[in-house]
């Protein structure tokens, strides 16, 4: 447990979890943007779903002692609908993963405009959408019930891997690999977004469509984990055992 003394102050840690936002759009759509967009570099939707993986991977190693690395607004209310993390500290987590993603989407825009192929609204930008802007061509109803389902899965991973009788040490390799494995599915149904912050990033400058769906990608991540929450608490919880740690993923 830490200690009441030894936390970070709240501006510390929303700072902390602004600057891991911006990292993980920066490098995960980075590698959509620059690595992928482009077929000379090839890296596929499958080095994107890494990218994103190992990216949340280092910084859980990096940050997740100072702000618990959340970097995704579902995860922090997630974590909070289940006992993880308090309540008060929600908005301001939130709002500094907003401000993180759309700054880092902005730094990967000023680097990408340099291009000469490059198309911002031709090319998506790695913005998240369904319709005629899935990937995949994939319905608005199942692009809903892709991003809860697998935010459903992304929050119980967590919940799991931080859980005090869980192996120690571990917890951030199996949420970096948890993200990728929901992204290699998510991508080719809506880009994958699993993360309200991760959607507003890249909808925040392509404006058009991306901004008009984007309710898709908050509503539907936020449901998912709320109810992996729920259910993981269901079904993990022992009476008389505490199954949580504070708002870090520090095992």
């Amino acid at each position: 447990m830490i200690r009441k003394e030894d936390r970070m102050t709240l501006a510390k840690r929303s700072i902390t979890e602004a600057i891991g936002t911006f990292w993980l759009i920066f490098a995960g759509c980075g590698s959509a943007v620059l690595a992928c967009g482009y077929p000379q570099y090839g890296i596929g939707f499958v080095g994107v779903s890494l990218a994103f993986g190992l990216t949340v991977l280092c910084l859980a190693y990096a940050i997740g002692h100072v702000s618990g690395c959340h970097l995704n607004p579902a995860v922090t209310i997630g974590l909070a609908t289940g006992g993880r993390f308090a309540w008060k500290d929600v908005p301001a987590y939130i709002g500094a993963q907003v401000v993180g993603a759309i700054l880092g989407a902005g730094m990967l825009l000023k680097i990408a405009h340099s291009h000469a192929g490059f198309d911002l609204h031709g090319g998506g930008f790695a913005a998240n959408g369904y319709g005629a802007h899935s990937p995949g061509g994939y319905s608005m109803h199942s692009g809903f019930a892709a991003e809860m389902m697998l935010t459903w899965l992304f929050v119980m991973i967590i919940l799991g891997a931080t859980d005090t009788r869980a192996p120690k040490g571990f917890a951030p390799i199996a949420i970096g690999l948890g993200l990728a494995l929901t992204n290699l599915v998510g991508i080719p149904v809506t880009n994958a977004a699993i993360n309200p912050a991760r959607a507003t990033g890249p909808a925040f400058y392509v404006h058009g469509w991306a901004l008009q769906q984007l309710w898709l990608f908050w509503a539907a991540p936020i449901l998912g984990a709320v109810l992996g929450a729920l259910t993981y608490n269901y079904v993990a919880k022992e009476p008389g055992i505490t199954a949580s740690v504070p708002s870090t993923m520090k095992s």
